[in-house]
């Protein structure tokens, strides 16, 4: 598997919290704070930041020092890998982290393994064909049923057509486990539907502006289109802009996936249809609790699940 790398140390350090290479001492007789690192995908997208403050309030009734970092773009994997890295090196006691991609991650996980640094992943798994080669050691995963979820998003589809539809995809990553596993759950809830056809399949890059301008590309090449499945909510919140911009709201049924406050309050205007929830701000917490156990040699699940619900206006108003 060859990665490249930008050597640019500049480029190091992105996100919230900076981790220096020098830590003062505690003061006598105080006991040093656990130190866990969580390395997300981006801090551009609620989902995140959901999932951050998860994290530390669980950090802060742990007693836990928590670092967060994360590159600025969701597809740069290269600087989540340097960012890895560099805490591996600062002596982080444990690494919670969202993959940016799923068989890159797998050498920066390696080194955490020859550190002696336990790791949790986090909503997007890693590649096992991948990790199973390196031979590298996960010691747990927390994050949703990301093939459920499109599963869901498809029966919903499918409720709302009757079963007949003309369907446009906004991918995430190409290769990228959580997408992929979300297309294939929506695939075969719809695949025996001979009135569902999906006309047309493109990556977004899980961005709000590329689901403006993908989108928008599709409705001009595939005017026919008139459902949509978004593997991400920003994606989708972009493809809505460009339904607004070829005057079709209301013309186009869109299911997202994460049910961020945005896409809530857009299916609550009626521009969105639903999207997937699955509880961000949960996975944090339990990643940091599973570190902590793992710092205390303790053996946490070796994988936990955070239930995922659908999301209407029907079930927004009732809440």
């Amino acid at each position: 598997m060859k990665i490249t790398r930008p050597t640019s140390l500049a480029t190091l350090w992105v996100g919230l919290a900076l981790a220096g290479c020098t830590k003062p001492a505690p003061e006598p007789g105080t006991k040093a704070k656990p130190r866990v690192a969580l390395v997300l995908k981006t801090l551009n997208n609620p989902f995140f930041i959901d999932m951050q403050k998860g994290a530390r309030e669980a950090a802060l009734r742990l007693g836990v020092e928590l670092v967060v970092q994360a590159a600025e773009r969701e597809v740069d994997v290269d600087k989540q890998m340097q960012i890895i890295e560099n805490l591996i090196q600062t002596g982080v006691q444990a690494l919670c982290i969202t993959p940016s991609g799923s068989k890159e991650v797998v050498t920066a996980i390696a080194k955490a393994n020859a550190a002696g640094i336990p790791v949790v992943i986090v909503d997007t798994r890693v590649d096992e064909t991948a990790a199973m080669e390196a031979g590298v050691r996960l010691d747990g995963f927390v994050g949703s049923d990301n093939y459920e979820g499109g599963k869901v998003a498809g029966e919903h589809l499918l409720q709302l057509t009757g079963g007949k539809a003309r369907v446009g995809l906004l991918e995430g990553i190409p290769g990228h486990e959580t997408g992929d596993s979300r297309l294939k759950g929506f695939h075969d809830a719809v695949k025996h539907a001979p009135g569902v056809k999906v006309v047309a399949s493109q990556t977004a890059n899980w961005e709000r502006d590329q689901g403006f301008t993908v989108f928008q590309n599709m409705l001009q090449a595939h005017p026919e289109i008139d459902a949509l499945f978004a593997c991400s909510d920003m994606m989708a919140l972009g493809a809505v802009e460009a339904i607004a911009a070829a005057g079709k709201t209301g013309k186009i049924r869109v299911i997202g996936f994460d049910a961020v406050d945005d896409a809530r309050q857009a299916i609550a205007a009626g521009t969105m249809l639903a999207s997937v929830a699955q509880l961000p701000s949960e996975m944090g917490r339990l990643a940091v609790e599973d570190a902590v156990k793992l710092i205390g040699g303790e053996k946490p699940p070796a994988e936990q699940k955070v239930r995922i619900e659908l999301v209407t206006k029907d079930t927004l108003a009732r809440h």
